[in-house]
C-alpha cells in the first residue's frame, strides 16, 4: 500500500511537473511573439491609378536605428492588411524599425509600375527616416517570393534620385545596405525547371498578364523580362544579401538562387545562401530563419 501512495505521489508529482513546463514553454512563446511596439499604418507614399499606395511604420520598444522595408507581396499582389508584426516578432526584438511597404496589385499594375513604386516606397522611406526613427544609411529590405523579387531589384537597381525634381522624395536615393529574402525570383528570362516555365522563352506562364501588353511578343519580352531580372544588375555595389531556399521548389526552383549567389561571386559581391534541403516554396520553421535573418541584419546594418 506504501509503495503504491509512493508511486502515485510520484506520478502525480510527475505530472504536475509536465503541466508546469508546458505552461513555462507556452507563456514564454506568447511573450517572445508579442514585444511591444508602436505602429502608424496607412502612410500614404504615392498613388497608381487611382489608389493610394501605403506603408506602415512599426516601431520597436528600444529601436536601433536599422530600419527594414518589408516587402508585403506574394505573386506580385499585395494586402496592407495581412501583415501581422507578431511574425516579425524577431526583427522588433532585434530593435529594427520596420516599415510594411504595400502595392497595388498585379494585373491592375503591371510589374514594371510595381518595381517602380516600391523603389519609390525606398525613397520616401529615406526621406522620412528621421521622423521614424530610423538613420537613413542603414535600411534593409526583406522578402520572400515576388517579395523576394522586388527586394532584389532595390538591392540591384536602388540608386540616386533625381536631383532636378520637383518632388523632394524624388531626389533620395533608394538604395538599400542589407538584403534578407526567402526563394526569390531572379531571373525571368531563364525559368528552367520551374512549374510557371512553357518552354517557348516567354513570361511565367501564371503571369502573362502581369508584364504589360508588350510581354506577348517574345522580342519585346526579352527586353522587358532582363529589365525586370535582378541577376542582370548585379555590379560591384551590390548589398551583402542572405536567402534561404528550399532544394525542393519547383515554382521557383533553387537554380536562381545559385545562378545569382554565382554571379555575385564573379563580382566579389557576398550573397549567402542558406539551402532548406527537401523543402518546397514555403515551410514550417521559416519563422526560425526569419529569426535568424534579423540577427544577421543587425550584424550588417551596425
Amino acid at each position: 500500500m506504501n509503495l503504491f501512495r509512493r508511486s502515485l505521489r510520484f506520478f502525480l508529482r510527475l505530472v504536475l511537473a509536465l503541466i508546469l513546463l508546458v505552461l513555462l514553454l507556452f507563456g514564454g512563446g506568447w511573450w517572445y511573439f508579442h514585444p511591444e511596439f508602436t505602429e502608424t499604418r496607412g502612410i500614404v507614399y504615392t498613388q497608381r491609378h487611382g489608389h493610394a499606395l501605403t506603408l506602415d511604420v512599426i516601431r520597436p520598444a528600444n529601436p536601433n536605428g536599422i530600419g527594414i522595408l518589408v516587402m508585403i507581396s506574394g505573386r506580385w499582389k499585395s494586402d496592407p492588411n495581412k501583415f501581422q508584426p507578431w511574425a516579425a516578432s524577431s526583427f522588433l526584438r532585434q530593435g529594427h524599425t520596420l516599415v510594411a511597404v504595400s502595392h497595388l496589385s498585379q494585373p491592375e499594375a503591371n510589374i514594371m509600375e510595381i518595381v517602380d513604386d516600391v523603389e519609390r516606397a525606398a525613397r520616401f522611406v529615406r526621406h522620412h527616416a528621421h521622423e521614424y526613427g530610423i538613420d537613413p544609411n542603414r535600411l534593409g529590405v526583406f522578402g520572400g517570393s515576388s517579395g523576394g523579387h522586388l527586394s532584389l531589384m532595390l538591392a540591384t537597381r536602388g540608386g540616386p534620385g533625381d536631383p532636378n525634381a520637383s518632388d523632394p522624395v524624388d531626389r533620395e536615393n533608394s538604395a538599400v545596405q542589407a538584403v534578407t529574402v526567402f526563394y526569390p525570383v531572379t531571373d525571368l528570362l531563364n525559368l528552367g525547371p520551374s512549374t510557371e516555365n512553357l518552354g517557348d522563352g516567354g513570361p511565367p506562364k501564371s503571369f502573362r498578364n502581369s508584364f504589360g501588353p508588350k510581354a506577348t511578343d517574345l522580342n519585346e519580352w526579352k527586353v522587358i523580362g532582363r529589365d525586370l531580372s535582378p541577376i542582370f544588375h548585379i555590379t560591384k555595389s551590390l548589398p551583402p544579401v542572405l536567402i534561404a531556399h528550399g532544394d525542393a521548389d519547383t515554382l521557383v526552383p533553387l537554380e536562381q538562387s545559385t545562378r545569382f549567389k554565382q554571379r555575385a561571386a564573379e563580382l566579389g559581391r557576398e550573397v549567402a545562401l542558406t539551402i532548406r534541403p527537401g523543402q518546397k516554396h514555403g515551410w514550417s520553421t521559416m519563422i526560425w530563419d526569419a529569426h535568424l535573418f534579423a540577427g544577421w541584419l543587425t550584424e550588417k546594418l551596425r
